[in-house]
């Protein structure tokens, strides 16, 4: 093994590349913050400018750990996809199953909520967390839906099945949009967008528990997971209860899934373009490296994106899919290309 493909160098680079972002994303901005200046604001220092303090602690670094919780979230959901499917073009945009959350979030602001938005907020942790759980149960219905039919389908017509999905989902969330009243209208479209700035710290009571428990509990599936990607039988004769890991895998999955989209709208290409970067960085297939090498390469993607969208030093935010679109397509095509087929990308 290369000094480059190293694990623990590639751990402690990108550990030091997510704590530069993490301060670019704190810095950047609208307004911009020197270092000296973010330095006086953390320690608390006499002399730091109050108003610098509140952008920090209320907006900056609230947005910062929602993209890398987020990121880190997407990418092993994406990872526990592929694996559970076989498929490395699997993860929760290409398959539907974000399609399942909007639909979920959409029914609450566009046919429950009479004001949109504003009556989740208006709610506080109720509101919030009725978001969350119709998300999370959009993403868990397509998801059973499609691995129900996996068995008998090949690797495309998973893919094409996860897309019709996602044009019906799409169909009845037109038609709900279609008959919305304006302020509700304009409450979905802007959540549509994505953005990682919409959590507040009290939102993140709820956010942050799910999504660490959620994503450090798949480590405990890394064995598991390892022998399914030899077959069912196989990882049968091992003594891995195939049901019971898939049914784990997929509800952690839909949970992840579900609640990055609930709280900072459907976020796409993060899910498949993170675990495709680690299995060529790594040269590993083992998910005991994959896992934890997921979470940080998809919190710093997230993170890359959101300082993109923010478009430091102007007052205009991108739409944080467009960003996340614009490097993770070619990600995908570069590793499509450079494996040669399919089947190359996970190691068989």
């Amino acid at each position: 093994m290369s000094k480059a493909n190293n694990p623990g160098v590639l751990f402690s680079g990108f550990g030091l590349l997510l704590l530069a972002l993490v301060i670019a994303n704190v810095c950047l901005g609208s307004v911009l913050i020197s270092f000296g200046d973010l330095a006086k604001v953390v320690t608390g220092a006499t002399d730091a400018d109050p108003i610098l303090r509140q952008i920090v602690f209320d907006f900056r670094m609230p947005q910062a750990l929602t993209a890398l919780l987020s990121g880190a979230a997407l990418a092993v959901s994406g990872l526990l996809m592929q694996t559970i499917f076989r498929n490395p073009l699997a993860d929760p945009f290409v398959l539907g199953v974000n399609s399942g959350a909007s639909l979920g979030v959409a029914l609450v602001i566009l046919a429950v909520a009479p004001t949109g938005l504003a009556l989740t907020q208006s709610l506080g942790f109720s509101g919030h967390l009725l978001v969350v759980l119709a998300a999370s149960a959009g993403s868990a219905g397509v998801l059973v839906i499609i691995l129900l039919l996996s068995r008998r389908m090949d690797v495309m017509s998973i893919l094409i099945l996860g897309l019709m999905i996602s044009y019906g989902v799409g169909a009845v969330v037109s038609l709900l949009m279609f008959f919305s009243m304006p302020a509700k209208l304009q409450s979905f479209i802007t959540w549509s967008f994505g953005h990682f700035g919409h959590v507040t710290w009290k939102q993140m009571t709820i956010f942050l528990p799910v999504l660490l428990v959620g994503s450090l509990s798949c480590l405990l599936l890394a064995k598991p997971l390892d022998a399914m990607l030899m077959g069912e039988q196989y990882a049968t004769s091992l003594g891995t209860r195939v049901r019971q890991v898939r049914v784990l895998s997929l509800l952690v999955a839909s949970v992840l899934a579900g609640t990055v989209t609930g709280f900072c709208g459907p976020i796409g290409f993060l899910g498949i373009a993170a675990p495709h970067l680690c299995r060529y960085l790594f040269q590993t297939a083992a998910h005991h490296r994959l896992i934890p090498a997921s979470l940080i390469v998809g919190a710093c993607l997230a993170l890359s994106a959101d300082l993109i969208a923010k478009a430091p030093g102007y007052t205009t935010v991108l739409p944080l899919n467009a960003i996340t679109a614009l490097f993770g397509a070619p990600v995908i095509i570069a590793a499509l290309v450079k494996q040669g087929n399919i089947r190359n990308l996970f190691g068989r």
